[in-house]
This record gives C-alpha cells, structure tokens and sequence, in this order.
C-alpha cells in the first residue's frame, strides 16, 4: 500500500512583510562603490551677495586711481591777457599735447588697475561665474567715474578766469584737470573683464567631464 499523497505546501508570500527602502544617504556604500553627488558651489543668492561686495571693494579702488591721476597727468599750461576791459584766456603752448596727455594718463591707469583688480578677484576666487564678471565690469566703471571727479576735484579749480586775475596778466598756470575722451572710463572696466575671462580659461578648474 502506498502513502497518500499531500500537496505540497503553497509557496511563501513575503508581500506583507516587505520592506521599501529609500535611496541611501550620500557616503553610503552602493553596488559599483559610493554614490556621488554633485556640488555645483555656493547658490545663486550667494554669488550675487559676493559679486555686490567685489563690486564695491572695485569701485574704492578709484580713489587711489584719482589720487594718481592728479598726481601723475601733465599740466596743460595757461594765460590770461587783457582785451580791453575783458580778460581773455588762452593756451600758452598751442601746439602742445598735454591735453591728450591728460587722457593717455588715465587710460594707462585705468588698464593697469583692471589687469591688477582682475588678477586679485581670480587669486580669491577662482571659481568664476557670471556676477563675478558683471562685479567686475560694474565696479571697474564705478571706480573710474569715482577716479575721475576726484582728480578734477582736487586739480585747479575750474573757473578759470578768476584763477587768471588772482595769478595777474601774462602769468602762467594750469589748466583744470579734464578728460576730454569719456570713452577713457571703459579702459578699467575693459580690462578687468577681458583679464579675468584670460585667467579663468587658462587657470580655471576644469569640468572633469572635459578633461
């Protein structure tokens, strides 16, 4: 006689019991190693909020750019002569260049403060980004608008023909101090952002990706 035969046991049925796991934690072992996360930097709010305050450390920057801008740009030489019972003032030397030499000064100076500006920004920060740029530029104008008032404020004054009674006829003196070509006010903020993009290309990091 044979035993009877039972059927076999149904087949075990964990549904109740399972467990739904979410993804693990950054630095949590994963199969193929750990899972990365990519940082992008400091947000948005952040890179503005910085960008405002390179801004306005640029922009201080025009005083000492005014100060050698008094300092350092040529005199253009003027005198007084009577014509009747008016005094009329004229250029002594009518053929002299310190007119233009007044403008090169700035422009020079304005070139050099955006190459130095530019290559302190990039040596704190050498994660550049769009408002890094856009500082630059903005502070590089302001400085220079601020650089010039200055020199025309601390230069001889500005109403020339009383300086010319108070000197007396025939009697030699400067001019005030005057940026004929106001396009000279880009050459900071030119140069500050042409720098800045130089070194973040060539010294920058680099996206792995494109490595």
């Amino acid at each position: 006689m044979t035993a009877p035969l039972t059927p076999p046991p149904p087949p075990h049925d964990d549904s109740a019991h399972q467990v739904w796991q979410g993804p693990p934690p950054a630095g949590v072992p994963v199969a193929g190693g750990y899972e990365k996360y990519e940082q992008d930097g400091p947000g948005m709010k952040t890179e503005v909020r910085e960008a405002a305050v390179i801004a306005v450390a640029v922009a201080v920057g025009g005083v000492l750019f005014g100060l050698l801008w008094w300092w350092l740009a040529p005199h253009v030489p003027l005198v007084g002569d009577e014509a009747g019972r008016s005094l009329v003032v004229y250029l002594k030397d009518s053929e002299g260049e310190q007119a233009a030499g007044v403008d090169g000064t700035f422009i020079l100076l304005g070139l050099a403060f955006g190459v130095v500006s530019s290559l302190i920004v990039f040596l704190l920060r050498r994660q550049g980004g769009a408002p890094l740029v856009v500082a630059l530029g903005v502070g590089g104008l302001l400085g220079s608008v601020l650089a010039w008032r200055l020199g025309v404020w601390l230069g001889p004054t500005s109403d020339v023909i009383a300086h010319a009674r108070a000197v007396g006829k025939g009697v030699t003196f400067s001019a005030p101090l005057k940026l004929g070509a106001k396009g000279a006010l880009l050459a900071w903020p030119f140069a500050a952002v042409l720098v800045h993009l130089g070194l973040t290309a060539l010294f920058g990091p680099r996206d792995p990706e494109l490595s």
